[in-house]
């Protein structure tokens, strides 16, 4: 496509960045899809606040990946000017809104994983990291805090709430086992002290999502098969969609400034 960001991320860190840039970015946007759609006024400024919380980390983080790889992409043309099988983000994230309980579903599976992940990157010696994960774990615990009371309400109100809130975590479920993923480029980065070993996140991850299931009264599911492919640039169908909405502007006007 013409206009299309060609970097590599060949370097660790920047990979690194990049994938944590693309996931907050592409679930800040997921969440945004919800303004003049959500349930009720007040839940439609909660999730707006969400969204931005996580569009501002993925600033943050690819301002701070274009200035590590130092061939002038700024964060527009990494957000904007890379096709789908350059994003590097979690497959959770792109999944489709779906119903109230799906979204919610989706915010806790992530945002559970989110605020131990942030509150351990932000002892990181690289101070650029460790700065955008300090303020990133405070919103990180907000979100949990917001979803989880949307998930115990879910689960534990109304019969029909219950069987979407279980319906979407049936759904969702099998994408939640790519948290914990870890390959070449975490190792490196691992290694040297830098980046997190999510592995060691899950304990955690897991004892907090179960309390809030049991509160909830909704089980998890049996299944431990688990999708991946996300941080290898392979996506499913939904994230060329997105792209297309996200994008449109920077793809028909290249360079456009306001």
């Amino acid at each position: 496509m013409s206009g299309t960001c060609e970097t590599a991320a060949a370097a660790p860190l920047v990979d690194y960045a990049l994938r944590l840039a693309d996931t907050a970015l592409i679930l800040g946007h997921r969440l945004s899809e919800w303004i003049g759609h959500a349930p009720v006024l007040e839940e439609e400024l909660a999730l707006g606040n969400i969204a931005l919380d996580l569009i501002g980390e993925a600033r943050a983080l690819y301002s701070y990946a274009g200035e590590v790889e130092g061939k002038g992409h700024d964060e527009d043309a990494l957000a904007y000017r890379r096709d789908a099988g350059q994003f590097r983000n979690l497959l959770l994230v792109e999944q489709p809104n779906g119903d109230f309980a799906q979204t919610i579903v989706r915010q806790v599976l992530y945002s559970a994983f989110a605020q131990p992940f942030w509150r351990a990157l932000a002892r990181s010696p690289d101070a650029t990291l460790a700065a955008i994960a300090a303020k990133a774990e405070k919103e990180a615990a907000y979100h949990l805090r917001h979803a989880g009371e949307w998930l115990i309400r879910l689960g534990d109100g109304t019969e029909e709430s219950h069987r979407r809130a279980q319906a979407a975590l049936d759904e969702l479920w099998p994408y939640a086992g790519e948290l914990f993923e870890r390959d070449a480029v975490e190792d490196a980065l691992v290694a040297a002290g830098i980046a997190v070993d999510p592995a060691a996140l899950r304990p955690e991850w897991e004892k907090n999502v179960a309390d809030l299931l049991a509160e909830a009264t909704l089980r998890p599911p049996a299944s431990s098969w688990m999708q991946s492919g996300g941080r290898r640039g392979r996506h499913s169908e939904h994230l060329g969609h997105l792209l297309a909405t996200m994008q449109f502007l920077q793809r028909s006007y290249p360079g456009a400034s306001w």
